[in-house]
């Protein structure tokens, strides 16, 4: 069974950091894309970045874009996300997620789903 494990969400100030993982098990994730997924509340789902299998090809949503880094480690078959310059309008549950291909940012596109943590950013 095929199971997504986030971790590393918490509170930060504005303008801080932090770096969230998420540790995938079950198969071997090293030929799939992964990225990251947030929801705010009140607010649809919406795509923050994905990482081919390689990890040499990234996408970002323009909201992030110069913020935020995607990375992953195969041999431990983990994802992070290193966001810096954090904005009160970050907060959010962000979600892990393995699928097809690191250029596609729709939900539906993605197969395995973590369960989430808390980035929550005080102003």
């Amino acid at each position: 069974q095929v199971q997504l494990v986030e971790s590393g969400g918490g509170l930060v100030q504005a303008g801080g950091s932090l770096i969230v993982s998420c540790a995938a098990s079950g198969r071997t994730f090293g030929t799939y894309a992964m990225g990251w997924f947030r929801q705010a509340p009140g607010k649809e789902r919406e795509f923050v970045a994905s990482i081919n299998w390689s990890g040499s090809r990234t996408n970002y949503a323009d909201s992030v874009k110069g913020r935020f880094t995607i990375s992953r480690d195969n041999a431990k078959n983990t994802v992070y996300l290193q966001m810096g310059s954090l904005k009160p309008e970050d907060t959010a549950v962000y979600y892990c997620v393995v699928g097809g291909s690191y250029y596609l940012i729709r939900t539906i596109d993605y197969d395995y789903w973590g369960q989430g943590t808390q980035v929550t950013v005080s102003s």
